[in-house]
């Protein structure tokens, strides 16, 4: 037993650093978030197309990604959010399919909507996706309304399903309702202002064009200050309310007063490594407005975010906490405990996730290479530009 609660903490620190990783490469929806306000022009729309372009894929991988561990680790969780809040998923997955559509057809030969029907396609997933994203991350903390019933895997006849979304006031929203609540809604936009900031970081840093260097500086401040007030409200909530604690001995959740903020006592490395990440987040922002010149903030700020937003899925997991609440009824609520897959599973893919470190390498490898020429208005005539 020991071994199979090993590999169910280290399969969600897995899915925790694939959330961070996530998060980061949100930049691309965050950047094209700015096609049209700080693209005035079609050569400057192009630039800003084609510089975040060059990374989309990386997030479109990272998403899948995430998804599966999630699938393969935690399959009643799969089943429970991915079966039961399907309005909310399909939104998600439909603006990415929008992403990718846009990309690949925008400059196609024959195509008769014109490249800027494409690029609002690219708006739209570039607000949206975060929006949608964080407010269905936020249920996390303020719990969702479903039901399990792990007995009717095994009944014979009637009904087989395990999870069952609950009406909201008497209607099936299947998920929808998550935008009711405003802590939800509240962190889809932080999420959505922290995707602006990382992109105008890594503009910054990967385009050379003066005047959009420029606008990309000036909107900063701006969009990295929304980011932290909308941060700093929706983790000061987190911190006082009522979380959703397991008894270890019987598998009973009940509410606990100020349990993440005991989570992160009873865990401090948790909690310094997510000062830390705040520290680096913050620092590769203030220092790029300080310093004119300066534009390697997207790396201290990239560490940064990665490390903040594992740490804060590390606090949703560990620590005998439910990390997928249930407001139907409570001790339907999701822990890592009641949700993993069987032993023999998670110690399969423990194997094959020795291979993660290599994939990142290539990762790396292949974000160099594409940025071996920084972006101007000459990069658009080289290559395949979208």
């Amino acid at each position: 037993m020991e071994t199979y609660a090993f590999l169910q903490h280290y399969w969600w620190f897995i899915i925790s650093l694939l959330g961070g990783l996530l998060v980061f490469l949100l930049f691309v929806q965050g950047g094209q978030s700015f096609i049209f306000s700080a693209g005035k022009t079609p050569l400057h729309r192009g630039i800003i197309v084609n510089s975040a372009g060059r990374k989309w894929e990386f997030t479109f991988t990272t998403l899948v990604t995430f998804g599966g561990a999630f699938f393969a680790s935690f399959p009643l969780f799969y089943s429970t959010s991915f079966g039961g809040a399907y309005w909310v998923w399909m939104l998600i997955l439909l603006v990415f399919v929008l992403q990718a559509f846009s990309y690949e057809y925008q400059h196609k030969k024959g195509n008769v909507l014109g490249s800027k029907t494409y690029q609002t396609f690219l708006f739209l997933n570039g607000v949206l996706a975060p929006i949608l994203l964080g407010t269905a991350v936020a249920t996390f903390f303020t719990g969702a309304n479903f039901t399990v019933d792990r007995d009717a895997v095994t009944a014979l006849g009637g009904t087989t399903t395990v999870s069952v979304w609950q009406p909201y006031n008497g209607v099936q929203l299947h998920g929808l309702e998550a935008v009711l609540n405003l802590w939800n809604v509240l962190f889809g936009i932080c999420v959505l202002f922290l995707a602006r900031t990382t992109a105008l970081l890594y503009f910054i840093n990967n385009v050379t064009e003066p005047e959009l260097n420029g606008v990309f500086r000036k909107r900063l401040l701006v969009n990295a200050a929304i980011f932290v007030v909308t941060f700093l409200a929706f983790v000061g909530y987190v911190l006082v309310k009522d979380g959703f604690a397991v008894n270890p001995e019987t598998g009973e959740v009940f509410m606990e007063p100020y349990k993440y903020l005991h989570n992160l006592i009873a865990m401090p490395y948790l909690l310094i490594g997510i000062l830390v990440g705040v520290v680096l987040v913050l620092f590769g922002v203030i220092k790029t407005i300080l310093k004119k010149d300066w534009t390697k903030g997207i790396w201290y700020h990239g560490v940064g975010v990665v490390l903040t937003v594992t740490c804060i899925f590390l606090m949703l997991g560990w620590g005998n906490t439910s990390y997928y609440p249930s407001v139907a009824d409570l001790q339907s609520s999701l822990t890592i405990q009641n949700s993993s897959s069987s032993l023999f599973t998670l110690r399969t893919m423990a194997y094959v996730s020795i291979l993660v470190p290599f994939v990142l390498a290539y990762i790396f490898y292949a974000w160099r290479k594409i940025d071996f020429h920084k972006f101007d208005k000459d990069e658009l005539t080289r290559g395949n530009a979208y």
